[in-house]
């Protein structure tokens, strides 16, 4: 069965990229900043490209926080990327300015200590055994990055009730998180979208999942 997936459009990220890499994987895929419709697709999509505190003023002018809160509390899925994954998180601090995110997640999103920034390029990731997300892929597989900043330090842990997430990780200058998977909340820091086979599966993956 066909599942209907919204890409977020809140004015950040790569819109139409998102939206042929999910056709190309058999979803019927619909770009709008329609609430009713971000409600009730199977899947959502939240992409971002710049900078968190003009991700999350973008988000909040669609009410898109509320969107994700309200999909997650029902156990609907989430997928983000980029920075529509670091938006997930509490805050992000960039020149010194800290923003607070959609507090899905505790954490902190900051600068990259590497000697070469952005990061851009391909980069392999290490991913935990039972990953649902990277199923099928060799160790080895590179995915396409493009950031400055990132989560360097995992804050949740498991607790009563609930699983701890699974986290994988990338490394540039300094270990950071490249993925998540957290029940029906999932994310990537890199662009599925952009990373040929190996993204295409990987969202394969995802749809899998709704």
């Amino acid at each position: 069965m066909t599942k209907n997936v919204v890409v977020l459009d809140y004015g950040s990220g790569n819109l139409r990229s998102a939206e042929r890499a999910l056709a190309r994987v058999g979803a019927e895929v619909t770009v709008t900043a329609d609430l009713d419709a971000a409600l009730e697709a199977d899947g959502l999509v939240v992409p971002g490209v710049g900078a968190f505190a003009a991700c999350m003023s973008g988000l909040k002018s669609v009410r898109g926080e509320r969107v994700i809160g309200r999909r997650l509390s029902g156990g609907r899925p989430v997928l983000g990327i980029c920075v529509g994954m670091q938006i997930l998180f509490a805050r992000g601090v960039e020149h010194g300015v800290e923003t607070e995110g959609c507090g899905e997640w505790p954490g902190t999103v900051e600068r990259l200590d590497a000697p070469v920034l952005p990061h851009m390029g391909w980069n392999t990731v290490k991913a935990p055994a039972d990953s649902v997300l990277f199923a099928g892929l060799d160790p080895a597989t590179r995915f396409y990055f493009v950031h400055s900043y990132g989560v360097r330090e995992w804050e949740l842990r498991a607790g009563e009730g609930f699983a701890e997430p699974l986290v994988t990780w990338a490394e540039h200058g300094v270990p950071f998180v490249a993925a998540v998977e957290n029940g029906p909340l999932m994310a990537t820091q890199f662009h599925p979208e952009k990373s040929g086979d190996a993204g295409a599966t990987l969202l394969r993956n995802w749809l899998g999942t709704l």
